[in-house]
């Protein structure tokens, strides 16, 4: 495998560990500062430049993109994306997963768990907003801090309202969210690779510091995480289009709950808490996708008019639970289940005796007619009833304009 790894500096723990871990397996790597890159767009032909010089051909791509270059960053990944070149990460995930209320906007329409969070602009909002979260104490968060950095605790709704309209004063963007008290100083961090979560480790901050961040001077310690979380880690990942992934996550006592996504998390604490070759696991991971890369069978199986591909959820409560696929009737509709995704297993070409379980999900090809019948419509809000004397937009549900 030929391998470009995109990283401002060559020598940061990171990406010498990864050319290291490249090496030693025999494939041929690089590491190229992301900014030397030119993009050129022409019809038909995209091409990447570095140092003036036009690019041969690479068989992946690593992304290191830092917080201070993701637009530019992101566009050099895109440009690979269109020469077909395998990256392990897409430029849509790192640009979503670098601002975090696009990430938590993202993650809020699964079933992820996080803590609660709110976003605010005008003044008059702000304590509405704090109790929505739980009321004080309250984390604020720049949306695009890193390291730790622009995270701050306020103890009282007085100094959290004082801290917002002293950041936005200097047009800074902030998160309001609930204080996970019983996490308090303390963080998971999950590196997740593919589909499996390959290390963790435990983040405790120093003294009456909250923020658990190696950088900010805290102590890690390996962790063994339950199923669950790293269930969640995993999906939070993928949600997010990243194969490649850091998920921070605290352990509140209705389960964990995911802060972040990170699309370049930093190898040199986990490697050094957990004693693991997290590098060559991404290495191996990169060049088992090179060999045998994904195919998109959304795009493959759509050629036939009236078919195509679409993912079919068991509920419970649905009539398919305890049927087999094949008393389901699927196959009498002429709709095929290529996949069953069932809690963190994939099951390839379920056979038809299989027994269907409720929080099954069938990926499934054939007539997209019989398949849209599958699909529940959505439920509309009903209106609360009216009540004698009161306007009628006191006893709607509030709208969203």
């Amino acid at each position: 495998m030929k391998l470009a790894i995109l990283s401002r500096n060559r020598t940061c723990y990171s990406s010498r560990r990864l050319r290291e871990a490249a090496e030693g397996r025999g494939h041929e790597v690089r590491v190229l500062d992301t900014l030397k890159f030119s993009i050129d767009i022409t019809k038909g032909e995209p091409k990447l430049f570095f140092r003036s010089k036009e690019l041969s051909e690479y068989d992946a791509v690593l992304p290191r993109i830092g917080a201070s270059i993701t637009y530019y960053g992101t566009a050099v990944v895109r440009q690979f994306e269109q020469m077909d070149v395998f990256c392990g990460n897409s430029s849509a995930g790192i640009a979503n997963s670098r601002d975090k209320l696009r990430c938590l906007q993202i993650l809020s329409r699964h079933h992820i768990g996080m803590p609660p969070t709110t976003f605010v602009r005008d003044r008059k909002d702000i304590l509405p907003a704090i109790e929505r979260v739980g009321g004080a104490p309250v984390v604020i968060k720049l949306i695009e801090g890193t390291q730790g950095v622009g995270v701050i605790l306020a103890e009282s709704v007085k100094i959290a309202e004082a801290i917002i309209e002293t950041l936005q004063s200097t047009n800074q963007n902030v998160l309001v969210q609930k204080f996970v008290a019983e996490s308090r100083g303390r963080d998971v961090r999950a590196f997740v690779v593919g589909d499996q979560v390959v290390a963790a480790m435990r983040r405790v901050a120093v003294g009456s510091e909250f923020r658990s961040n190696v950088h900010r001077g805290g102590s890690t310690e390996p962790v063994d995480l339950p199923d669950d979380a790293k269930q969640l880690a995993v999906r939070a990942a993928q949600i997010m289009g990243l194969r490649i992934a850091g998920v921070d996550m605290l352990e509140a006592n209705d389960g964990p709950q995911v802060m972040e996504v990170n699309s370049s998390p930093g190898f040199e604490g986990i490697e050094r808490c957990t004693q693991l070759d997290i590098a060559g696991a991404v290495i191996d991971y990169m060049a088992a996708q090179v060999d045998f890369p994904e195919v998109d069978i959304r795009q493959r199986l759509t050629v036939s008019r009236g078919y195509g591909v679409t993912e079919i959820h068991i509920p419970e409560g649905s009539d398919y639970v305890g049927k087999t696929i094949d008393e389901s009737g699927l196959p009498d509709r002429d709709i095929n289940v290529l996949t069953l995704y069932r809690d963190t297993s994939v099951i390839p070409n379920p056979r038809l005796k299989r027994t269907l379980e409720a929080g099954d999900r069938l990926l499934c090809f054939g007539k997209l007619d019989a398949m849209r019948e599958l699909v529940p419509e959505k439920v509309r809000k009903k209106r609360r009833p009216k009540v004698k004397g009161l306007p009628e937009e006191a006893t709607e549900t509030p709208a969203v304009v």
